[in-house]
């Protein structure tokens, strides 16, 4: 079984006005999370998926990464060092320790697994225990992509019904847009990391069917016309776009105007461009 898209992690200066914003696409974002090491977060919440708006928070302690401990905290403070958008792809995991050795026999990763755990707030406010289990993997020649796979000790205190309830009516992240340079160069470390082997939507590009989804690897310039207005690193790879799917592309639109939000329409998707959405081209796509 292929694993589905657990969440993308989207890094930001400001993380109060990117709640701001997103509350303004349409979608519920959740309250101010603090992970241990100083990284806080504001969740956006769909049935199986979320989006994980990133900063990193006032006395940050953050550790060093080294061959066997990956710093998460790090990626992020270095990625925001040059930009924000979307800087991580994390896929589900039934067990982390498991993949982080599938991970190091096929040299994509060094990394022990790492576990954490912190308090979540439910809708009425009442505190909830949570604790994530995760293994790293890292992609040759790429700083901007980040890749792990999470498993969630506590998923029912996790994922709630009462915060997947948008004004968009968002349903679940549907793809994730990686840029590359050359694509097939990915392609032997997605195939482990995914757990597909891709297909070919073109000469050029790759995709990879995920539960639920999929990863689809593009040239930059193929992302630009996919996505419109990207901002793809031209030496290495990095995640440029994500789609959302919704159950009324029009109502979208109309939102949109009316929160006096750019976007286009690119085939059948409507999207956010990059320059408007803190770094990432953001699309929705009808059910």
């Amino acid at each position: 079984m292929s694993r589905r898209i657990d969440h993308l992690v989207v890094a930001v200066r400001d993380l109060d006005q990117a709640a701001a914003f997103y509350k303004r696409l349409g979608f519920q974002v959740g309250a101010r999370n603090r992970h241990p090491w100083g990284t806080e977060n504001r969740i956006v919440q769909f049935r199986s998926s979320f989006i994980e708006l990133i900063t990193v928070g006032e006395g940050a302690d953050i550790a060093p990464q080294t061959d066997r401990v990956f710093s998460f905290g790090a990626f992020v403070r270095d990625y925001l060092e040059e930009r924000e958008g979307l800087a991580m792809l994390v896929l589900d995991s039934r067990d982390a320790k498991a993949d982080a050795e599938t991970f190091a026999e096929a040299d994509i990763g060094t990394f022990d697994p790492f576990h954490f755990e912190r308090k979540g707030t439910r809708p009425d406010g009442s505190e909830v225990h949570v604790a994530f289990s995760l293994a790293f993997a890292a992609l040759p020649g790429s700083t901007k992509a980040g890749f792990f796979v999470c498993q969630q000790h506590y998923p029912e205190n996790f994922w709630n019904p009462a915060f997947q309830s948008h004004d968009n009516k968002a349903e679940d992240i549907a793809v994730v847009a990686l840029s590359a340079p050359d694509p097939d160069r990915c392609q032997s470390f997605l195939t482990v990391f995914t757990g597909v082997t891709p297909s070919s939507p073109s000469l050029h590009d790759l995709s990879y069917r995920l539960a639920g989804g999929h990863l689809d690897v593009m040239t930059p310039d193929d992302a630009g016309e996919v996505y419109g207005s990207v901002e793809a690193e031209m030496d290495q790879p990095s995640f440029v776009a994500f789609t959302v799917r919704i159950d009324d592309i029009s109502r979208q639109a109309k939102w949109l105007d009316a929160a006096e939000i750019p976007f286009v329409h690119i085939g059948s998707r409507l999207i956010v461009p990059a320059s408007a959405a803190m770094g990432v081209a953001i699309a929705f796509e009808a059910t």
